[in-house]
């Protein structure tokens, strides 16, 4: 979402209730990096593409029983939020390397990267969800207020407390 669409979505969300599948583009064109940095705040970063495609295919069949359209972000959310409970129930089944495979020059960008990422995932909850917005999905504040309901005061004390926190564990000084 851009700062420039309009916020209210319910009538894509009625179009696509209907089964209109261009109006679920759409509404995935608009929500799409949304629930991609949700993911992002909770899973590695090799599986957050794919549950990102696992939510919007859970909506698409569950959208008929949404109630309330112009909730229709709070419920994606949600719905990004269990699946990726979901999702590391199951790979806690799975075996992972006790160590890591070693990394040749090229990969020192995706490296460091995947600390970062890493970092970030460490994070309190809600510094996790809003620094992935506007780090990795390059939302701005006012979006990130519109697409999770906090107020914009809210994602500016978080973003702030976590840019701090980040640091710190990054060892960067300001």
């Amino acid at each position: 979402m851009t700062a420039t669409e309009a916020p209210d979505h319910a009538a894509l969300v009625i179009e696509a209730q209907g089964g209109d599948a261009d109006a679920f583009a759409e509404l995935y064109r608009r929500f799409g990096r949304f629930v991609h940095g949700l993911l992002l705040a909770r899973l590695p970063r090799d599986d957050a593409d794919d549950v990102t495609q696992e939510v919007f295919m859970e909506a698409w069949k569950k959208l008929p029983k949404l109630r309330e359209p112009a909730a229709f972000g709070t419920w994606i959310a949600s719905l990004a939020r269990g699946r990726a409970v979901d999702h590391l129930r199951r790979r806690r089944a799975h075996t992972d390397l006790d160590t890591p495979l070693p990394a040749r020059e090229t990969q020192t960008t995706s490296l460091q990267a995947t600390e970062v990422l890493a970092a970030i995932q460490a994070l309190p909850e809600a510094y996790r969800e809003t620094l992935m917005l506007r780090l990795v999905e390059g939302h701005s504040g006012p979006e990130i207020a519109a697409l999770t309901g906090l107020t914009p005061a809210s994602v500016r004390v978080n973003l702030h407390r976590g840019f701090k926190l980040l640091r710190e564990r990054l060892g960067v000084d300001s």
